[in-house]
């Protein structure tokens, strides 16, 4: 067990929506909320303007527009937010060889290398002129917790949000957890703490009070004693930056070539679900999914892609898998296939944005145009409407003018698309309205940082 304050926790607050609220100074102190913004929906991050009103990840958009119409509902936009992280992980690694980041917008610090005797004084100096150094050069916010281990900063982290630091000092760890619900640890989800509940524990100091004999009787030797030395804030896991070197794979060989997308693809789920098998007993997940093809001729094909955020679901491991052999042409034959996952990591994301994948039955529906200045469409069916031309906008898309420059979609509807020009270093923009068809219009790249 670490004796020093050594283990720092990252989280940037709210960061798709605060990435948004950058880039669109119109919504800057409004409620937004980015997901799946068609009828299926979910909700992959709200601002703090929107959470007030009830609404949070995972929760149906549908649900979300009845407790919150005027936000601004938008599409993801991953290269802005990929290019928000490559800023913030870029800093961060200027602090410390050791950063394990665990998602697009959290990541882990062992100080050690660089402050092996550092003090709670010390860290928290560190701390406070890190954080403002992220907004400085982001724009962004960062909650921050610093502990003996990862356990007490992760939760640590989460005490003072958003924006806000909390380190717990060497000693604590058991008292600072001690009144917290159970469900704060993790590893403990609904089964978990249903089973702990009925045996009278409650809290993480009603768990560490309980015998280590008790506690593996109720949940079983590995996943009792693990949660019964969390309870007494014992946490010995390093910080492991990403293992790039390290996959979990899983190949077949045809007996004869197959030709036909659709039962490749019904392979690919086959394989996919033997990697996240091996994923789950590892307990790990990755970022980079790679399709490996052997032709009729012996000759061997390897592609890959890197996700925003490590997973271990099989649905989103197949879908980025689909998506590679959709550009390799396999009229000739193919011998052998498989699917890797790499760039492992111990945390495993839950995967919100496998929701947001276009619905293209809900794309060729026409919303109400009645989009207002905050970028929400109250009572809109859909926000997406397809053209003649094939041209669609969605909310939120980064989108350029021939004579007005750069801007955003509000919204789309009855054939046309509401733009408002503005960027992260102006002033809120006018809006003006499109034919969608509007050879002048563009999607564009997101706003440089």
């Amino acid at each position: 067990m670490r004796t020093r304050p050594v283990i720092l926790h990252l989280d940037l607050d709210a960061f798709f929506c605060a990435v948004e609220q950058l880039h669109k100074p119109s919504l800057r102190g409004k409620p937004v909320i980015v997901g799946g913004i068609g009828r299926r929906g979910v909700v992959a991050t709200a601002s703090y303007e929107a959470r007030v009103f009830g609404v949070g990840s995972a929760m149906p958009v549908a649900q979300a527009r009845r407790l919150c119409p005027n936000a601004a509902y938008l599409w993801p936009r991953f290269a802005a937010y990929r290019a928000a992280s490559e800023v913030v992980m870029g800093l961060l690694r200027e602090q410390t060889p050791l950063v394990e980041q665990v998602s697009v917008d959290e990541a882990y610090l062992d100080l050690t290398p660089v402050h092996p005797d550092i003090d709670v004084a010390g860290v928290t100096e560190l701390a406070e002129r890190l954080r403002a150094a992220v907004h400085e050069l982001s724009g962004l916010t960062a909650s921050m917790g610093v502990g003996t281990s990862k356990l007490i900063a992760k939760i640590g982290s989460e005490l003072h949000k958003p924006d806000g630091l909390t380190v717990i000092a060497p000693g604590d760890e058991a008292n600072t957890l001690a009144p917290m619900p159970i469900r704060r640890l993790p590893g403990v989800g609904p089964a978990t703490q249903t089973r702990l509940r009925r045996r009278g524990i409650s809290t993480i100091g009603d768990l560490a009070r309980t015998s280590t004999a008790d506690v593996i009787e109720a949940l079983g030797q590995a996943h009792g004693s693990a949660l019964h030395q969390y309870a007494q804030g014992i946490d010995h896991r390093a910080v492991v930056p990403e293992r790039d070197a390290k996959s979990v794979s899983a190949e077949e060989t045809f007996p004869t070539d197959l030709t036909a997308r659709r039962e490749l693809t019904e392979h690919l789920r086959r394989l996919a679900g033997r990697v996240t098998a091996r994923l789950d007993k590892e307990g790990v997940s990755g970022r980079t999914v790679t399709l490996k093809l052997r032709r009729y001729d012996f000759s061997t094909l390897t592609r890959s892609t890197t996700l925003d955020q490590p997973t271990a679901a099989a649905s989103t491991i197949v879908a980025a898998a689909v998506q590679l052999l959709a550009a390799i042409d396999t009229s000739d034959g193919v011998r052998l296939l498989g699917v890797g996952v790499s760039g492992l990591t111990d945390y495993t994301q839950q995967d919100l944005l496998a929701a947001l994948e276009p619905d293209p039955a809900q794309a060729e529906e026409t919303p109400d145009d009645d989009t207002s200045d905050d970028g929400s469409a109250p009572g809109a069916a859909t926000p997406v409407e397809v053209a003649a031309s094939g041209r669609s906008w969605v909310p939120g898309q980064d989108i350029t003018h021939a004579e007005r420059g750069p801007g955003w979609v509000q919204g789309s509807g009855l054939g046309r698309v509401t733009v408002r020009f503005e960027g992260p270093h102006t002033a809120p923009g006018p809006i003006r309205t499109f034919s969608i068809d509007d050879p002048a219009l563009a999607p564009a790249a997101p706003p440089t940082w």
